[in-house]
């Protein structure tokens, strides 16, 4: 008997997710959470149920649900609500596409979603609740922290850290050995050729910092 698992989120990461739940094969899919809109509880989304929201954690527990996935793309909401799935009493699932390439002994923290086509070379240190896109690439011995999101098609060069809960946009390129801040968001399409600071928008040919972000962004 497969252990179960359930998506938090309804739209379109939870559908990619879930797609890559299914291909593995390993978990049980029993069905999605979604606070954002509590009228749609009952239907059903991607061909499992819509359970409720948060509201519905205890009873899952009850009825053997031990895994969940959080769903969704905003950085900082993933790394909040990491910390609340973990004190309900679940465990935080990964979920790598069967068609990703992962070298051997790379650290993938919990929660953690791989998708088709990306790649990651030896001697990299992913954390927990990172998104990798479709067919991005991650260098050897990178570095990526807890929350940071690399969109499609994104090039992270070898040596290169990106800090805690910062968005790489689709199609980015990052130099060697360069340092991207955390809280940060790199452009779609910008090339990196520097360090970029915390909290700040970057992007262009080659990235520049563009604005700061404040708390309220």
């Amino acid at each position: 008997m497969r252990p179960k698992v359930v998506i938090w989120g309804a739209a379109g990461q939870a559908m990619v997710v879930a797609d890559i739940v299914r291909l593995r094969g390993e978990l049980e899919l029993v069905g999605f959470l979604d606070d954002v809109s509590p009228e749609r509880a009952g239907t059903t989304f991607c061909q499992a149920p819509i359970l409720g929201g948060r509201e519905q954690l205890d009873r899952l527990l009850e009825d053997g649900v031990r895994f969940l996935i959080l769903g969704f793309g905003k950085s900082a909401a993933r790394l909040a609500l990491a910390q609340l799935v973990r004190s309900s009493g679940y465990q935080l699932a990964t979920a790598i596409h069967p068609q990703a390439t992962v070298a051997a002994g790379v650290r993938i923290g919990a929660g953690t979603v791989i998708k088709a086509g990306a790649v990651v070379d030896p001697g990299v240190t992913i954390g927990e609740q990172v998104i990798l896109g479709s067919c991005a690439s991650i260098g050897h011995e990178s570095v990526i922290e807890d929350g940071v999101r690399i969109n499609a098609g994104a090039r992270v060069s070898g040596n290169v850290t990106v800090g805690q809960a910062t968005m790489i946009g689709a199609g980015v390129a990052i130099r060697e050995s360069v340092r991207v801040g955390r809280y940060s968001l790199i452009g779609a399409g910008a090339v990196v050729v520097r360090d970029i600071p915390d909290r700040v928008v970057a992007y262009g040919v080659p990235a520049r910092v563009m604005r700061a972000i404040t708390v309220d962004d």
